[in-house]
């Protein structure tokens, strides 16, 4: 199994604590986040991982280079212009070749379960999206679910317009399918190619899409106040 890691962004919430380095290399409990998302990811039967990077990305070289991950063998590709999570992901196609692949974003913290479970369904599936549930899915992908399958999703609804309480949780089970649609995304009206309109134009041809609700810990660190819950609990598992 492969897995697709995207760590290009700055992440300009965590305002100056990402001055000098790059979200996913901020430490929980001593170390990268992004280390630790690629242990669980080898603990879940990973052994390529290839890591999209950008921004400062000579710090999560250097660091990896300096402490590689254990059965794990990395490969970078490098988005030179922050335009989208569609065309970070595109980015990665060559490698991905072969069969289904695994792909989630360096700064989502869930445990090595979740990246099992989405492969175990991915047997029977085009794309499984893993999901959490939330009072309103405004910040992010609000996903319509009927049965075993995902019917609809639409991305950053005005806030109280949902009805659904389900919210992308940014960890995907993929096949090649996924880059002929990626392939054909325009800009959206943030001026970016989003990885969601690619998820949504499979939906809308028919392709199984299959849902998968996170259990236990989940965390989108992407505020400072989001690195006190992780660390505890990457401390703790």
């Amino acid at each position: 199994m492969k897995a697709v890691v995207l760590a290009a962004g700055r992440g300009t919430r965590m305002k100056d604590l990402t001055q000098d380095c790059p979200k996913p290399m901020l430490p929980l409990a001593g170390r990268p986040m992004l280390a630790h998302q690629l242990e669980r990811l080898a603990a879940a039967g990973v052994r390529e991982a290839c890591l999209v990077i950008g921004y400062r990305r000579e710090v999560i070289r250097d660091y990896f280079a300096a402490h590689p991950p254990q059965s794990l063998d990395l490969h970078y590709v490098v988005q030179a212009t922050p335009d989208g999570t569609g065309s970070a992901l595109l980015l990665a196609r060559e490698f991905s070749e072969g069969g289904p692949f695994l792909m989630t974003f360096g700064d989502i913290v869930v445990d090595p379960q979740v990246y099992r479970e989405l492969i175990r369904l991915g047997t029977d599936a085009d794309m499984v999206l893993a999901l959490t549930h939330v009072e309103d899915p405004y910040r992010g992908g609000a996903v319509y679910v009927r049965g075993r399958r995902v019917v609809r999703i639409v991305e950053k609804p005005p806030k109280g317009t949902s009805t659904t309480n389900f919210l992308c949780a940014g960890v995907y089970l993929f096949t090649e399918r996924v880059f002929a649609d990626l392939a054909k995304l325009r800009r959206s009206a943030r001026g970016e190619y989003d990885l969601t309109d690619a998820i949504s134009a499979a939906v809308r041809s028919g392709q199984t899409v299959r849902p998968f609700a996170v259990p236990g810990f989940w965390r989108d660190v992407g505020r400072p106040e989001d690195l006190e819950p992780a660390t505890e609990y990457v401390s703790e598992s």
